[in-house]
């Protein structure tokens, strides 16, 4: 036997389906052990009981396993996208098939939880629990200490870091990184695309709209978008949060571009013109679409829109892509009408599975 995959189970008791007060405070009785296990993790990065441990996988190494992977969704496109990504990327690497659990229809923490629990009692035991949003933190809590499985949350969680086995999330969301072995930092939030094999052709131009954090000049974006087609051959697709009319308005005044409603269009649509462009124009505030773009291999420009929160976490990413030379300003751009191809393929959904699998498969 290579490791224990419960080397802590002494200290909680087993999780029956219907104990939840109980085994919410087993939860937070586990806490303490995973900040020791992240401990040792970052004073001795090769040990592996610390690392096996963060990532409980009772399977040797080079034992023919199809993994099962869960994926906790609430309904959200851009979170279900997220877990799906990494769902694919680990299945790109070993054997694995992925069950759903939707928690989209259930209101309140202890509805989602005996749902989910509903749900997974016809399901194969899983190796790894994938979810994104803060509805499914709860769930992916009670379903990974319930069934020793290794439990993935995307995007900084609203619980404590250290009672998830795993924490993927974006580099700025965590700027002083704590002290803690379980978190992987990665370059944006993870997504689908994967670049084409072959010749790449295409020019896309994908349109964002009002946020939080970012306003919105017409005016000036269209002026911006005359400059960068005027040579023709684009395509341009908006999106839920764009301005209603602005299709028609930029139909009037870019007749060389061919305009798509993102309402009329197929959902593997857009994803699909992504991995083949050769260029992409994307507006700052479609943040999921920047790094998509980048994801897909194409040489990606960005289109400023106007900034309301100008210390925002998510800006300083975007500002690191450009100083990284991963994306072409426009300023940039107007002066030598060029965008550069970045350094590297921004493949983070493939790099993460890899480090997964290493860290719960291979080390021995």
């Amino acid at each position: 036997m290579l490791f224990d995959p419960h080397p802590h189970q002494h200290i909680r008791s087993h999780l029956t389906p219907l104990a939840l007060p109980s085994s919410f405070l087993l939860l937070f009785q586990d806490q303490c052990m995973r900040r020791h296990l992240a401990d040792i993790a970052i004073t001795n990065p090769m040990s592996n009981y610390a690392l096996q441990c963060l990532c409980r996988q009772p399977h040797a190494v080079g034992v023919a396993k199809t993994l099962v992977l869960w994926l906790l969704v609430d309904g959200k496109r851009g979170h279900e996208n997220q877990s799906l990504g990494l769902a694919e990327a680990i299945i790109r690497r070993v054997p694995a098939k992925i069950h759903r659990i939707d928690l989209s229809l259930k209101a309140g923490l202890i509805s989602r939880i005996l749902s989910a629990n509903a749900e997974s009692r016809s399901l194969p035991a899983p190796d790894f629990i994938l979810a994104a949003g803060h509805a499914t933190h709860a769930p992916l809590l009670w379903l990974s200490k319930s069934h020793g499985a290794c439990g993935i949350v995307l995007m900084r969680p609203s619980l404590p870091s250290a009672l998830f086995d795993c924490i993927i999330v974006p580099e700025h969301d965590y700027p002083n990184l704590p002290k803690a072995g379980n978190i992987l930092l990665t370059k944006g939030a993870l997504n689908r695309v994967t670049p084409v094999n072959g010749t790449r052709e295409g020019k896309l131009i994908l349109i964002g709209g009002p946020s939080k954090i970012h306003g919105w000049n017409e005016a000036e974006l269209i002026d911006m978008l005359a400059k960068i087609t005027d040579r023709g051959g684009w395509e341009l697709t908006d999106s839920r949060r764009t301005p209603k009319g602005f299709a028609e308005r930029a139909r009037a005044h870019l007749p060389g571009v061919v305009i798509h409603s993102y309402q009329e269009s197929d959902r593997e649509w857009l994803p699909g013109r992504i991995r083949r462009a050769e260029e992409i124009w994307v507006t700052e505030d479609s943040v999921s679409m920047i790094y998509e773009s980048l994801s897909g291999g194409a040489r990606v420009g960005l289109l400023p829109i106007p900034r309301l929160k100008q210390s925002a976490r998510v800006l300083r990413g975007i500002d690191g892509l450009i100083s990284d030379g991963y994306l072409t300003s426009y300023e940039t751009w107007l002066n030598t009408q060029h965008l550069t191809v970045a350094p590297n393929l921004l493949s983070e959904a493939d790099r993460c599975a890899g480090e997964l699998i290493q860290r719960g498969m291979t080390l021995g």
